[in-house]
């Protein structure tokens, strides 16, 4: 019962990952039909229409550890929901590109919030043996919203003039449904304890998910960090350097390898291989089915054989890929190569970096901390989710495609020295012990 209850609060937290996906994916769907609408330059396209969302996101993973230490995490995940309602709702009903750029954008801010709060929240409730699969959940979540919404989009592209009014507004369900179930789990007890420092409650909590004896071992690890604890400590602290530069690599990397480039972009990019419109949205739909069944496949490894090994296999599958996807944009290679290529590329991500990058940052800091730290991670992630993105179709048509791709593909190169030389591990240890090792003395 009890295993039951802690998988049930895991799920309902990962869901705003559904949401997530959705809601990052359902835009590509729209791009050239919202472009042609109000007759956008391919910059204010890429930079405004495409990536207002992304800028949200930005903004949301800066200020999301704000509510997340303020409110709680559970308020925070509720205010997610009520962003991502407000998002679809606003986007299906926009008659100008203005306003739909200001209500994706709100949209962003819940993606943004929701990279910090729930990785944060799952982090605090699970135990040491299973975290990276329960926080792993939420990355499930993110590539099924994913694979939801390019399945979405093939069927609605030919309904009318006004089909991509339906490919966004179509969100508002799950975002409800999602809304009322957060009401339902209780608060974080690492939070509790630590920020209304109401050590009972905590204990409460822990007690129906865990046994007396865990729970004890549990907050007597709390109370001895707590009493290590400086006043006003900060992550950019020099005793944190070393989390905080793992934070910011890992969130580099995970953008370098062009994830969300693709991911915006992959009707157009499919076209640009030559492939028809039609077989390019096809095409989308595989794309979501081999990142759901290799995220699946990387969660169940997770906590077996550890975030370094999974980051290994990833960067080796990222610089396979990516080298024959630069060779086949260069060559001109027609037909299904670059989706064939794009579909072990999504592999490798989903192995990798998509399985380990939310787990690992929630991983890295101390419960005082946690959001703060967890925050910059997650700022430089979609920073980056932002920038990249938003120049593709000017690069693309600038620099050429098989430069852009070769430049990912380097940057691979260097992911893989840096898992070598850099990564620890951090499966099965405690998120006491790990603050505790990481921290310099």
């Amino acid at each position: 019962m009890k295993s039951k209850k802690i998988i049930y609060w895991s799920i309902v937290v990962a869901l705003a990952g559904f949401l997530f996906g959705f809601d990052t994916v359902v835009i590509s769907g729209a791009d050239k039909q919202l472009q042609q609408l109000w007759g956008s330059s391919d910059l204010y396209h890429g930079l405004v229409v495409m990536s207002s969302a992304l800028w949200g996101t930005v903004i949301g993973a800066i200020f999301g550890a704000i509510p997340t230490n303020i409110l709680g995490r559970k308020k925070t995940l509720v205010l997610i929901g009520v962003l991502f309602f407000l998002s679809a709702v606003g986007t299906a009903f926009a008659n100008d590109s203005i306003v739909f750029s200001i209500f994706r954008f709100l949209g962003g801010l819940g993606i943004g919030a929701s990279t910090i709060a729930a990785p944060t929240y799952v982090s605090e409730i699970a135990p040491a043996k299973d975290r990276g699969k329960l926080v792993a959940l939420y990355q499930f979540n993110i590539v099924f919203g994913i694979l939801i919404a390019f399945l979405s989009n093939y069927l609605l592209q030919d309904i009318g003039e006004n089909s991509w009014r339906w490919m966004l507004g179509v969100q508002a369900a799950p975002a409800l449904i999602y809304t009322l179930l957060v009401f339902g789990i209780p608060e974080s007890p690492r939070w509790i304890f630590e920020y209304k420092k109401d050590r009972e409650k905590a204990i409460a909590i822990l007690k129906q998910v865990n046994s007396d004896e865990e729970v004890a071992s549990e907050i007597a690890a709390m109370e001895n960090e707590k009493q290590h604890e400086v006043l006003d400590e900060s992550i950019f602290m020099k005793k944190y350097r070393k989390p905080l530069l793992l934070a910011f690599f890992i969130a580099l990397f995970n953008q370098f390898s062009g994830i969300n480039a693709f991911l915006y972009y992959a009707p157009r990019i499919f076209e640009l291989a030559g492939l028809e419109k039609s077989a390019s949205f096809f095409s989308s739909i595989g794309i979501g089915i081999v990142n759901l069944i290799f995220t699946l496949i990387g969660i169940s490894l997770i906590d077996k054989y550890g975030r370094k090994t999974l980051m290994y296999l990833g960067s080796v599958g990222y610089v396979i890929s990516l080298g024959l996807v630069t060779m086949a944009f260069y060559f001109e290679w027609k037909g299904m190569a670059v989706p064939l290529f794009f579909f072990l590329f999504i592999a490798s991500h989903a192995v990798g970096q998509g399985s380990v990058i939310w787990v690992f940052i929630s991983e890295l800091f101390p419960n005082k901390l946690r959001a703060a730290g967890t925050s910059f991670g997650t700022s430089v992630h979609w920073v980056l989710a932002a920038l990249i993105p938003s120049f593709i179709p000017f690069l693309f048509k600038e620099i050429g495609s098989t430069t852009v791709f070769a430049i990912f593909c380097l940057m691979m190169v260097w992911q893989l020295l840096w898992v070598f030389f850099k990564m620890p591990e951090t499966k099965g240890k405690t998120l006491e012990e790990l603050s505790e090792s990481l921290a310099a003395k």
